[in-house]
């Protein structure tokens, strides 16, 4: 080691080769940075002795300053460099003792499914589709308007008690059902015929049970043209139900009434557990027959509100709630089971 005139410099020197020896018989990380606050720490010896620089003469502060600068410059770079061989070495280590076998097989991924009201809406939608229907988006933020007054609703209908609303302000809510695509499909395509499904997502202030949801999807029928009938209405009923749930299925309509159709219906289907017996089932409340459906012939009122004139044109509407399809279809005894996430359930319809 050179000799200094000024002993911080001789010092520092001296902490350089100390450090730099204690280095190099470094061989594990902990150790390592325990050298590194030994040396280069707020407390450590490189700083002990740079905090005697202000204690000098002006004259030897430049030289000194220089010289602690050099030398933390070098112990930082030792110090990186030896982390750096130190990592390498036990990474070659730990790639020696634990060699991976490529050859053997991997775990298996498993592939996911698509959930049961997507493989209903699906289903629905190409029965409807083969008959002609196409899918029209509607929005499920939706004006009082269209939920409402278009449909025969207005503000004091009493009517309105039939859906627990949620209402965004005064005048916007989320819609409580599929219907008012209706009137935004007819004032989309007019004068053309119609006939398209609406399905989507709606929302009602319930109290949630087995079963009801305050968010649901459901799917909205239309069809507008001259001389459409309540028999055409009927045929297509009949032929989505045997297509979904079989040809030895027995249908009904009931006489029912709601505001945007007249006449209206209700369709029923017999009992899927009971096979249209009744006694002694839950399912049905033993009258053999579950509901599906609600339908009729759109109100004059609204193909107006439309754009159509009810005295040339004529159509049917039909509105119906996935979820409950697939309750009858499968025996399902509780609606929360389509939001709860529960692996065991959505894992039984891959």
């Amino acid at each position: 080691m050179p000799e200094h005139d000024n002993p911080l410099v001789a010092e520092l020197e001296t902490v350089r080769t100390q450090a730099l020896d204690e280095l190099d018989t470094m061989s594990d990380l902990t150790d390592l940075d325990a050298w590194r606050i030994q040396y280069l720490g707020r407390r450590g010896a490189l700083t002990q002795v740079m905090r005697g620089i202000g204690q000098l003469p002006p004259q030897q502060r430049p030289e000194v300053g220089q010289v602690s600068n050099d030398v933390k410059t070098t112990l930082e770079t030792a110090f990186d460099h030896r982390v750096d061989v130190l990592k390498q070495q036990r990474l070659a280590t730990t790639l020696a003792q634990e060699r991976l076998d490529v050859t053997l097989p991997g775990f298996p991924v498993s592939l996911g499914r698509l959930h049961p009201t997507t493989q209903i809406l699906r289903e629905i939608t190409s029965i409807f589709a083969e008959m002609g229907f196409q899918v029209y988006d509607s929005r499920e933020v939706e004006s009082d308007l269209y939920n409402f007054e278009l449909l025969n609703i207005p503000p004091y209908h009493p009517a309105r008690d039939m859906w627990d609303t949620f209402y965004i302000n005064e005048r916007v809510v989320l819609r409580t059902h599929t219907s008012p695509g209706q009137i935004r499909a007819m004032q989309a395509f007019h004068p053309d015929p119609i006939r398209v499904i609406l399905p989507g997502m709606c929302y009602r202030y319930e109290q949630v049970t087995s079963r009801h949801e305050m968010m649901f999807t459901q799917v909205e029928g239309l069809a507008v043209g001259e001389n459409i009938t309540m028999a055409d209405l009927k045929g297509v009923l009949e032929n989505f139900a045997r297509r979904l749930f079989g040809d030895n299925r027995r249908m009904r309509f009931r006489c029912s009434h709601f505001p945007f159709t007249e006449p209206s219906v209700e369709v029923d289907m017999d009992c899927f557990l009971c096979n249209g017996e009744g006694t002694g089932c839950s399912m049905c409340k033993e009258s053999g027959w579950l509901e599906i459906l609600g339908a009729g012939m759109v109100h004059p009122q609204v193909l107006r509100n439309g754009g159509y004139d009810p005295t040339v044109y004529s159509g049917f509407a039909f509105g119906m709630g996935p979820e409950r399809i697939t309750i009858l279809k499968y025996g399902i005894d509780d609606i929360r089971l389509f939001f709860s996430n529960d692996l065991r359930f959505l894992e039984q319809f891959s």
